[in-house]
């Protein structure tokens, strides 16, 4: 049997575990799904740091010279083992050629990020001139709302999930202000039912339609980053358009991670960072999109040199060639050692599709689901067994690689443990860790040892906190 072939995963595991005459639970059907995982092969295009190389791991718990077990690509990629040759190469050229690099080598400085947009219009479904590289993430949301955002007396809402990523929130209140208008009035922030973690597609559509004439922009994540939820985008484009408004999304937490698709949804802007998913290091070079249905109707508010056209760009007559769509965006000349990491790592997705990744993702992120239930699940026979809960959506269709966990005993020392044994994570206060296995990197063996780990983890946080108990008393 195929265990990619799309079957749920519950019935996967069953059918390889049978045929193992193991457990589902077992290591051996990690070990059996990995040798059958097509995409394996692209960890190896990576720096995986040791257990050791990890300055919270505790060495006298874990053999700190294996791999470390990195599930935190939600936060930031590994390091492309390309990556350093290319810096490498720049560095070189510079040295030997001075100002002639702008012209020359395999990446001309002033060009360098045009060779790259193809492959990230790839990553995201674009055509590769709706896609521009440049800047950050907030930078590049800026600038699209300056021109997509065009408030009236009548129509001035910006629609946003509650507990937005705070760059997104700050930046939609700045937009406000900017331009005369109060955010206690402009904002329109939809938060989940009572009771629930997460939104719900239909009332997300429901507000839209209710206050939809007062909406001049809808301003969502794609993925949540709190909660791992994978929004509706396609049908939320379709109802904010109905409605008359522009629809965009911060695609930071689904780039590299959803199987996107912003050309044919009809998403009239995006923007993103490409040091999660995207592999580019801290602080890398983010990305934009503008659908090309608004090449003649919208333009940048702020004009740079970069977004004249290069082919008079250096005549220098300053007689501007504005190129169309989103490369108008641009602003000054992108620096070439952001490029460089970028480039290393849209190449390893180039040896893929996103299609091919998600096939994976999903299995992959199920198979974590399916052990987190499994052994951390609430006992009612049982009330002080500490226990695990999953806030991010069980519906695989409406989450990415990250699961969300929320935990019954206390959250920093579990993730305190963690990370003494060699577990690299991310903790979100109050009481959230986040897990993505990330499928370009990630192995269902990385799933099995979290989840041995995480065991010995909630144990050992347990037990501090009984002997703190027992102290004070």
């Amino acid at each position: 049997m195929d265990p990619f072939d799309g079957l749920c995963v519950s019935e996967t595991l069953d059918q390889v575990s049978a045929s193992l005459r193991v457990t589902p639970v077992s290591a051996e059907v990690a070990s059996y799904l990995d040798t059958r995982d097509k995409l394996s092969h692209l960890r190896e295009r990576f720096h995986v740091p040791t257990i050791s190389d990890l300055p919270p791991s505790d060495l006298s718990l874990v053999d700190g010279s294996r791999e470390c077990i990195y599930l935190v690509g939600n936060s930031l990629g590994l390091q492309p083992k390309m990556a350093s040759q290319y810096i490498e190469e720049e560095m070189e050229k510079w040295a030997k050629t001075g100002v002639h690099g702008h012209t020359a080598g395999s990446r001309p400085w002033a060009w360098a990020e045009d060779n790259l947009e193809e492959l990230m219009a790839n990553v995201v479904g674009a055509k590769a001139e709706e896609v521009a590289l440049m800047n950050g993430l907030t930078v590049n949301l800026h600038l699209l709302m300056l021109s997509f955002y065009k408030p009236t007396a009548a129509r001035h809402k910006i629609l946003l999930e509650d507990k937005a990523f705070p760059s997104d929130h700050y930046a939609v209140e700045s937009q406000i202000r900017l331009r005369g208008f109060d955010p206690k009035e402009s904002m329109l922030m939809i938060s989940p039912r009572p009771g629930e973690d997460t939104l719900r597609t239909e009332d997300i559509l429901s507000l839209i339609e209710k206050e939809g004439d007062s909406i001049a922009v809808v301003m969502f994540s794609g993925v949540q980053y709190y909660t791992g939820q994978l929004f509706n985008m396609a049908a939320i484009t379709q109802a904010g358009h109905k409605k008359g408004c522009y629809v965009g999304f911060d695609c930071a937490h689904a780039a590299g991670n959803a199987e996107l698709k912003l050309h044919d949804w009809g998403v009239d802007f995006a923007c993103w960072c490409s040091y999660k998913y995207i592999n580019s290091g801290a602080g890398g070079l983010a990305g934009a999109f503008i659908h090309e249905k608004h090449n003649d109707t919208i333009k940048a508010a702020l004009i740079g040199w970069w977004g004249h056209d290069l082919k008079t760009r250096f005549q220098m007559n300053n007689e501007l060639d504005l190129l169309p769509g989103v490369n108008g965006f641009r602003l000054s000349n992108q620096p070439v050692l952001l490029v460089c990491p970028l480039q290393a790592s849209l190449e390893v997705f180039n040896m893929t599709t996103m299609a091919a990744l998600r096939r994976k993702s999903l299995l992959l992120t199920g198979y974590l689901e399916y052990l987190v239930r499994f052994h951390f699940s609430s006992d009612a026979a049982r009330p002080d067994k500490p226990s695990v809960h999953i806030i991010t959506p069980s519906d695989p269709q409406q989450r990415g690689c990250q699961l969300s966990l929320s935990f019954s005993v206390h959250i920093r020392k579990v993730f305190q443990q963690l990370e003494k044994r060699g577990v690299a994570c991310d903790m979100r206060e109050p009481s959230v860790l986040r897990i993505a296995p990330v499928p370009l990197y990630n192995s269902f063996t990385d799933v099995h040892r979290f989840i041995d780990t995480l065991r010995s983890a909630i144990t050992a946080a347990s037990e501090s906190e009984e002997r703190e108990i027992s102290t004070m008393i």
